[in-house]
């Protein structure tokens, strides 16, 4: 078993705690707050250690995860890769494009493991159909209510962030052009975004992320040649629409007629949500990677490369 601390218990880091004081992979050693009430609730909740003292705690680990707010990933990140310990950290990778570039070249220096909290890789609406997917056109909503947490950045790092990584990991092309629109209603940075992602391969995703929405939405609709790709995060569920050639053995077959007169079958396969719990997925991934020292399915690379577009998006506003 793999020693792991966590730091920061709230909403997320509780969850990291719940999942990893249950692993057979890791043994988690303790967690690290400065919330005295919260901290007493995962302490009496799940009997183990609160450590006070960062390097105490660096001390009798090999692994940690970072469930920090954004703007205190870096320095903790930095600590405990200096102290030769393999890192988790929370989606946004970091605050800025400069930090994550330090924090990349830092764990490739040290031959450590680093991992970003991108879960929606890991969620099975969207491995279920990962490799079938070849885009034209990406449209993906993700709206939530006004949140209590997350909010010391804009909605393009709290929420879109998520759907910029599931396409970047998806679409192999560099991007040729950035549009993007969006208001701050209730925090100080923006809350309701829209951007229009061009790539040179002639792909075009238009995201849309808000979080002063009266319902909750997780999904994404994927356009290619002969299908379409229906992708529910919430349910963890997905669906493919494929137009094949009609071979007439089903007279009941629901059937179109293409630009060029041909009769095509339209065939429908769901994919139902597998019995997993994609943190649970992270973690051993997580745990894969640093047994067999392999690149986890998102590095610190695919947090950077997200954190790029982010910032092109916010960019793309200020300019407007």
């Amino acid at each position: 078993m793999i020693r792991i601390g966590v730091v920061g218990c709230g909403h997320l880091g509780g969850i990291h705690i719940k999942l990893l004081n249950a692993s057979k992979n890791f043994d988690l050693i303790g967690f690290l707050d400065n919330d005295d009430k919260r901290a007493t609730e995962i302490r009496q909740e799940y009997n183990i250690r609160r450590f006070e003292d960062i390097n105490e705690l660096s001390d009798q680990i090999n692994a940690v995860v970072i469930a920090t707010p954004t703007t205190s990933h870096y320095s903790l990140a930095k600590f405990f890769l200096q102290q030769k310990k393999h890192v988790f950290i929370e989606k946004p990778i970091t605050s800025t494009i400069q930090e994550a570039k330090e924090l990349t070249l830092l764990a490739d220096k040290f031959g450590l493991i680093g991992q970003v909290g991108h879960v929606e890789r890991f969620n099975s609406a969207f491995s279920n159909v990962k490799k079938i997917i070849n885009p034209m056109f990406i449209e993906a909503h993700r709206l939530s209510h006004y949140p209590e947490r997350g909010t010391d950045v804009s909605v393009v790092l709290d929420l879109m962030i998520h759907d910029i990584d599931i396409i970047l990991s998806v679409i192999d092309s560099p991007i040729k052009k950035v549009n993007a629109n969006g208001t701050k209603v209730i925090s100080d940075s923006p809350d309701i975004v829209n951007a229009r992602i061009e790539f040179e391969n002639g792909c075009v995703a238009n995201l849309t992320a808000s979080r002063i929405s009266l319902k909750k939405m997780r999904k994404m609709r994927i356009f290619q040649p002969d299908s379409y790709i229906s992708i529910n995060f919430d349910e963890g569920k997905s669906e493919q629409v494929k137009i094949v050639d009609y071979d007439r053995k089903n007279k009941y077959s629901l059937t179109l007629r293409n630009s060029e007169g041909i009769l095509k079958e339209i065939r429908i396969v769901n994919y139902d949500k597998k019995d997993t719990n994609a943190i649970e997925e992270e973690h051993n991934n997580f745990f894969n990677s640093i047994k067999n020292k392999t690149k986890p399915e998102v590095c610190f690379n695919s947090g950077l490369e997200a954190l790029k577009v982010a910032f092109l998006i916010l960019n793309d506003m200020k300019n407007d």
